[in-house]
């Protein structure tokens, strides 16, 4: 069991983030796919995207510890629902920042020799487990990133909700029951066997829902940074009826979307409702960067999504209008 034991601080800094992350969520998606269980709510999707894995994913593979917590990518790479960003702050990781985050882990003994390489700060290797990570990424979160979107920013919602009406203490004791005890100042979470206390020290915690942790919860938290607040990833994907909402939903709503804007631009709403970049929208939509900006131009134009700038390339996001016509308004979200 892990306790987490709060100050009056904490409390008071406690708050909500909508995802753990692109790249953190298509690596857990991994960890569960190739996991021995086999969790009813995720069968449709297995299903879907088992026969379409291959090889090229044996860089991540690589990096699955045999031993020992998993690999914390969203403390590496941080927490943005766009793949490309999270892959380039990847490329970006300091090879000392690497080695500290898996000095503990310990990992099969055939991929040694690729690890210590990957390690080393090798350009290589990182370049293999991006593109892999990316391979990985297109078969099996892309396809529903749409949906996982809404359904995340959703629970966010309901959290937010559950914040305004009880505070803090009725959403940390509603918080993942049974897996989550709230015992004021105390929050205890089944956590993989492990006993162990975390003293926030006054950083607060951040609250981030996720798909494909399964009956647990992971604390994250930055070694880099002493200022940084703790992480607790809670999955969200509890029931069936969860599973068949992001897996195996109706296309309906997907025609009348492209019979408003045409199929093309209907699809790049779809894709920007991710979060992503130009070159992201035009590899997703297999066209050229020139078109996918000229697309993008035309539905910011209309005030469906927004664009800022990211050091040397922009993000796309949905505007709330945008959010609305694909069925997510953030202030009007389906319940899960």
């Amino acid at each position: 069991m892990l306790r987490i034991h709060f100050t009056a601080d904490d409390l008071a800094r406690t708050r909500l983030a909508t995802t753990v992350g692109a790249v953190a969520e298509t690596y857990h998606g991994l960890e569960l796919l190739l996991g021995p269980r086999r969790p009813l709510p995720f069968r449709a999707w297995r299903t879907a995207v088992t026969d379409r894995t291959d090889t090229a994913t044996g860089p991540l593979t690589a990096l699955m510890p045999v031993r020992g917590p998993g690999l914390d990518l969203r403390t590496l790479v941080g927490d943005s629902f766009s793949l490309d960003e999270g892959i380039e702050n990847l490329l970006a990781v300091p090879t000392r920042r690497l080695r500290k985050e898996m000095a503990n882990l310990t990992f099969a003994p055939g991929h040694s020799t690729w690890v210590r390489d990957f390690l080393d700060g090798g350009r290589e290797p990182r370049r293999e487990f991006a593109d892999a990570l990316r391979a990985f990424h297109d078969v099996t979160l892309a396809p529903f990133q749409s949906r996982v979107r809404s359904h995340l920013e959703s629970v966010r919602n309901v959290y937010a909700r559950t914040l305004l009406d009880g505070g803090v203490d009725r959403l940390l004791a509603e918080l993942c029951v049974p897996l989550v005890r709230w015992k004021p100042p105390v929050l205890e979470v089944d956590y993989d066997k492990k006993d162990e206390d975390i003293r926030l020290g006054g950083r607060g915690l951040v609250i981030a829902p996720t798909v494909f942790l399964w009956r647990k919860l992971m604390l994250l938290h930055d070694t880099e940074d002493e200022n940084a607040p703790y992480l607790l990833a809670v999955p969200t994907v509890r029931e069936p009826r969860d599973g068949a909402a992001l897996w195996e939903p109706g296309a309906a709503d997907g025609r009348a979307l492209g019979a408003l804007l045409g199929q093309t631009r209907a699809a790049a709403l779809t894709v920007i409702n991710d979060g992503c970049s130009t070159t992201e929208l035009a590899r997703r939509l297999d066209m050229s960067a020139a078109s996918a900006s000229q697309h993008a131009t035309i539905l910011r134009n209309a005030r469906l999504i927004t664009t800022t700038r990211r050091g040397g390339a922009v993000l796309h996001t949905l505007t709330p209008l945008g959010l609305e016509l694909l069925g997510s308004d953030p202030l009007h979200p389906a319940h899960t």
